[in-house]
C-alpha cells in the first residue's frame, strides 16, 4: 500500500475533505462502501457540537484523502462541549486489505477516545466480515436495526406519476421569498448551512404544497457529476397528507430529475421497520444492495 500520513480536518474543510474521498471511493466502485458524499452533506444541514472536532483522515503523498474515521454527534447541539449521540463514519477505499482496514478502525476509536468520548455508534453492513470481527472482539454489540440500501438503474426509472389536483410541486429554485420548506426550531439554518455544501442544488430540493401553500411533503434530490451518482435524502410527507400518492408523484420527479442532471445511478434508503417506504420504493424500481445493522461498543480496547 502507497505511504499514508494522518491529518485532520474541520468544519467545511472536514465536510469538503469527506466529500472527496468518498467521490474516489464511488469512482472506484459504483456500489461499495455504506454511504453516498450527499448524505454527508445533508447532515451539514443543522450546526453540530462536532462542527469543530477534528476528523480524523489518511492523505496519500498526492494529499489525496485515502481513509477517514469521522463523527457526527446527532443531537444537533452545538453549543455543547458534550457528545450526545456520537455516530462514527469508517470510510476506507474499496480494494482496502483486512489488516488496513482493522488499523482505521483501531486509530480512529483511538482518537475519538483521546477526546473524553467513551462509546460511539455505527452502522455495518450484515455482511461485512472485515468491520464486524475487529468490532466485536472490542466488545461492540449490535443494538438495532439498520437501514437497507437501495439502487435504482437511472435509465429503468417509471414515469412521473400524477399529482391530485389540491396539490402542486414546487422546486425551492422558485420560491425563495418564502421560508424553507424545511426550516423549522431545530433546523432555522437548513438553507443557508445547505447552501455550504458543494452538491446542494435548490433546483433540485422539491415540495409539494397543498391549496394555502402548507407543506404537504418534500423530497431533496443530490445529484453528484463526479460520480455519476443521484442520492435521495430526505424523503418526508406529513401525517394528514399520507396515502394521497404526494410521495410517489415526489420521488418519480426527482428521479426523472436526476436521470436528465446526468445520474447514471440512484440511492436511497430507508429503515427495516418501515415497510411503507420499502414498498413505495421497490415499486419505482429501487432493488435492496445491502442492510446494515446498528452497533455500539467502547473507543478504548478491552487491553487499554
Amino acid at each position: 500500500m502507497t505511504s499514508l500520513h494522518e491529518g485532520h480536518r474541520t468544519g467545511l474543510g472536514y465536510l469538503d475533505t469527506t466529500t472527496s474521498l468518498m467521490q474516489r471511493a464511488r469512482t472506484a466502485h459504483p456500489t461499495h462502501g455504506l454511504y453516498q458524499a450527499a448524505e454527508l452533506q445533508w447532515w451539514w444541514g443543522i450546526p453540530r457540537s462536532t462542527d469543530d472536532f477534528p476528523q480524523l483522515f489518511w492523505f496519500d503523498d498526492d494529499g489525496r484523502p485515502a481513509a477517514a474515521v469521522t463523527m457526527t454527534d446527532f443531537s444537533g447541539n452545538r453549543g455543547s462541549a458534550l457528545y450526545d449521540d456520537p455516530t462514527i463514519v469508517v470510510t476506507v477505499m474499496p480494494d482496502a486489505p483486512a489488516g488496513w482496514v482493522a488499523h482505521v478502525i483501531e486509530r480512529g476509536l483511538a482518537h475519538v477516545a483521546e477526546h473524553g468520548i467513551e462509546t460511539v455508534e455505527l452502522e455495518v453492513g450484515q455482511t461485512d466480515d472485515v468491520q464486524r470481527n475487529v468490532l466485536f472482539a472490542r466488545g461492540f454489540e449490535v443494538t438495532g436495526d439498520g437501514m437497507v440500501e437501495c439502487w435504482l438503474d437511472a435509465a429503468a426509472r417509471p414515469e412521473i406519476s400524477s399529482l391530485h389536483e389540491d396539490y402542486r410541486l414546487v422546486r425551492r429554485a422558485d420560491t425563495t421569498e418564502h421560508a424553507h420548506h424545511m426550516a423549522d426550531d431545530r433546523r432555522p439554518e437548513i438553507e443557508q448551512r445547505l447552501q455550504q455544501t458543494s452538491l446542494y442544488r435548490s433546483d433540485l430540493d422539491l415540495a409539494v404544497l397543498d391549496r394555502d401553500d402548507a407543506v404537504a411533503g418534500y423530497g431533496l434530490f443530490w445529484y453528484d457529476p463526479v460520480t455519476s451518482t443521484g442520492t435521495i435524502e430526505p424523503m418526508r410527507t406529513q401525517d394528514d397528507h399520507q396515502r394521497r400518492g404526494l410521495a410517489r408523484h415526489i420521488l418519480t420527479t426527482g428521479v426523472d430529475l436526476l436521470a436528465q442532471a446526468g445520474a447514471e445511478r440512484i440511492s436511497i434508503g430507508y429503515e427495516p421497520d418501515n415497510p411503507a417506504s420499502g414498498h413505495l420504493y421497490r415499486s419505482i424500481g429501487f432493488v435492496p444492495h445491502q442492510q446494515t445493522d446498528l452497533c455500539a461498543g467502547p473507543t478504548r480496547s478491552h487491553r487499554a
